[in-house]
């Protein structure tokens, strides 16, 4: 599933938002982001851990994210999994964001989200009803990162 919205600034600009785990409560549209990034202040590349604070109805845990695909200014991918113990459990959903420039200084930012891979998805992605309730939270997250964006 995906949404695409353009956005009044640079790729530079939207990536490093992106990058940097610390922001993605402020972008998220969910609000199922809650508490602090751990891992790399930026990403870098493939390969790079974060995990997020998380809420869904009330019941606190964390994502652990792993960083699946990089192209600097253009392409930002990570795969969220559910750990116990180093072990994952639930998860492999990915997170994608295609950064395309739309003139001088605009964006055509593309925002994904990927079930396709996921480790029980029918119980953990469909049931829960995910698919239904990720395309307006997607569409509120790109028009946060536009808000934000406004504000470098």
């Amino acid at each position: 599933m995906s949404v695409t919205e353009v956005v009044g600034a640079a790729p530079q600009r939207i990536f490093e938002l992106l990058a940097t785990p610390a922001r993605h409560a402020e972008l998220d549209g969910s609000g199922m982001l809650r508490g602090s990034a751990r891992g790399p202040e930026v990403l870098s590349g493939p390969g790079d851990r974060f995990s997020m604070g998380m809420s869904r109805r009330g019941v606190k845990y964390r994502s652990v994210n792993v960083v699946v695909e990089y192209e600097r200014d253009r392409l930002l991918t990570w795969e969220t999994w559910g750990e116990v113990g180093g072990r994952r459990l639930v998860g492999g959903q990915r997170w994608r964001y295609e950064l395309e420039p739309s003139g001088t200084s605009s964006t055509r930012v593309t925002h994904t989200y990927d079930w396709s891979r996921a480790r029980l998805p029918r119980l953990v992605v469909e049931l829960p009803g995910f698919p239904k309730r990720m395309r307006p939270a997607m569409t509120a997250t790109l028009g946060r990162l536009a808000s934000l964006t406004d504000r470098l």
